[in-house]
């Protein structure tokens, strides 16, 4: 019980230095510090330990694949081809409610912090003259930037999630993907409903060239989920291609790659990598696995409960992640069904979260209220999760 107490106060330490807007990397940084006061240590083994975490694969690719997802999505912007991928989109709609969706849908494909503020106008734009409501309209522009993250590998958040708990990126992309289409699809029966769809006559050849936009998105999935290939190898070589096929220089192609090695990536996933040693080495681990085992709280309530409300108290998919999931993994031997369900259950909160700045960027443009907005986001992220549980049952019973 002790041990539980240790590591709420941690917890509580880490969640204020978030609320004061610090990096999350210093945080668990700051965090992992503390298991020096509150747990005796053997400081030759526990810095071996750290410096074997820090050189490991598992720390490096993620490193690299977080850092190649920052340039790839500036060499996205770079060669134009985002523009491209946002025009292509307006071009293939042949439907007013997609063609509504699609500004949030294309932008939310990249993670970018500000990202809702730039697909806000352009949802304003397209429900001009409508019955839509200032709160439907930061629904959609909300809701449809969100599906991404749980299957599309630019989003740091489930690249995270596959490297700490050891889960292949295809397994645990497979696994979200049925909660990513009823994602897609709950936004239709909860916004729009009264719209009347107009249509417009394309051909072919606005579809062939619209398409050919989206092809660098499918040079980076399709490899890692087909092939199995590391992320960090198919972004970096879809990188050297964009640049080679738009005639960038070698100083340009250099200021592409050289964009995304920041140092407040290298601190994230140090800091995630480090707090996850330091529960391990403290004992705390295996102090809180005696305790739930003690009370007999069944471990999928632990699975689903925990990173729900670290996800909810910090708005942000890579501070459930990298806080929890260590914990969660050193509690019993995790199947990737169970790192599917934790990951769901702690985006969940992330939808919910008042201080996601996605919410408050939408909230803001549209002047709306912000209860007028849960009152549609709530049932529709309720309704994810428990299609998410259904998935998990299905899986452990009767896979």
């Amino acid at each position: 019980m002790i041990d539980i107490i240790k590591i709420f106060f941690i917890f509580i330490f880490i969640l204020f230095l978030l609320r004061k807007k610090i990096n999350i990397g210093y945080a668990l940084l700051a965090g992992a510090s503390l298991f020096i006061i509150l747990y005796p240590f053997n400081f030759n083994k526990t810095f071996h330990a750290l410096f074997n975490s820090l050189i490991s694969h598992t720390t490096l690719n993620l490193l690299f694949s977080l850092t190649l997802i920052k340039s790839f999505e500036y060499s996205l912007r770079q060669t134009g081809l985002m523009q491209k991928m946002t025009s292509a989109t307006q071009t293939l709609v042949n439907n007013k409610k997609f063609s509504i969706i699609s500004m949030p849908l294309i932008i939310g494909m990249l993670p970018s912090l500000g990202g809702a503020y730039l697909s806000a106008p352009m949802v304003d734009s397209a429900t001009k003259n409508t019955s839509i409501s200032k709160e439907e309209k930061a629904f959609i522009n909300y809701w449809y930037r969100h599906p991404w993250e749980l299957i599309l590998p630019l989003y740091p958040g489930i690249v995270l999630a596959s490297a700490v708990s050891g889960v292949s990126l295809r397994d645990l992309i497979l696994l979200n993907f049925p909660i990513a289409v009823i994602f897609f699809t709950i936004g239709f029966l909860l916004s729009m409903e009264n719209l009347k769809n107009e249509k417009k006559s394309i051909n072919s050849r606005d579809i062939y060239n619209s398409l050919l936009s989206f092809i660098p998105i499918l040079l980076v999935l399709l490899p890692v989920i087909i092939f199995k290939i590391d992320l960090s190898i198919t972004l970096f070589l879809n990188i050297l291609f964009l640049c080679f096929y738009f005639k960038k220089n070698f100083k340009e192609t250099f200021s592409i790659l050289k964009y995304g090695f920041t140092w407040d990536v290298v601190v994230l996933v140090f800091g995630v990598m480090i707090f996850k040693e330091m529960l391990q080495v403290s004992g705390a681990v295996e102090g809180i696995a005696k305790a739930i085992t003690y009370a007999q709280i069944p471990y999928l309530i632990i699975f689903i409960t925990l990173p729900f409300f670290i996800g909810l108290i910090t708005g942000v998919s890579v501070g459930f992640v990298g806080s929890t999931f260590p914990i969660l993994l050193h509690l019993k031997e995790t199947l990737p069904y169970e790192i599917s369900i934790a990951f769901v259950s702690g985006y969940a909160g992330v939808l919910l979260s008042p201080l996601h700045l996605c919410l408050i960027l939408t909230k803001d443009y549209f002047k709306a209220d912000i209860l007028g907005i849960y009152k549609k986001i709530v049932p529709a992220t309720l309704i994810i999760f428990v299609v998410a549980l259904i998935e998990y049952i299905f899986l452990r019973y009767y896979n």
